[in-house]
């Protein structure tokens, strides 16, 4: 009973991350022109670009081949994740984990199949260092990933016998 309703809270949550970032995405395309940014606070503007690549724009200017590679990715990924989600074994803060990388990588997914990259629009910096352009998928996916080595690192009970 528990387990059913920690794989729903994950589904649930991978929708929420899809539509908050295609909700999002949506919004940017329509009312901020693309190639340009408008500071909305000291630290953060809001900034419409396209990322034809990768995390930190690897492989952006590799000609094209890399919008099919990041697709069938992330076709593999989330169904990889939802697997993980439905397993028996999977405890319930993996399974959170894994519901916001899913939404994360259907929602960029989604954006290279409907536009052929991805709308970032999240533009955090510190006087004239900036951070790449991210979006909310971004935000699923690494809050996801950090939650999953988290739980690895600190939340996992030790089967290792102490050292005597």
């Amino acid at each position: 009973m528990q387990a059913d309703r920690s794989i729903r809270l994950s589904f649930l949550l991978a929708g929420l991350v899809l539509a908050a970032d295609v909700a999002t995405k949506s919004a940017i395309v329509a009312w901020v022109e693309y190639g340009t940014g408008h500071a909305w606070l000291p630290v953060l503007n809001i900034v419409h670009v396209l990322n034809r690549g990768a995390a930190f724009s690897l492989l952006h200017d590799a000609g094209g081949w890399q919008r099919y590679f990041f697709i069938a990715i992330a076709v593999a990924a989330s169904v990889f994740l939802a697997v993980m989600i439905r397993r028996p074994s999977t405890v319930r803060v993996e399974r959170i984990a894994f519901g916001l990388v899913f939404g994360g990588a259907l929602a960029n997914m989604l954006d290279r199949v409907h536009r052929g990259a991805v709308v970032d629009w999240i533009d955090l910096h510190w006087g004239v260092y900036h951070w790449p352009a991210f979006n909310v998928a971004d935000i699923g996916i690494t809050g996801g990933a950090a939650l999953v080595v988290s739980h690895e690192l600190f939340g996992r009970k030790s089967t290792l016998e102490p050292v005597t």
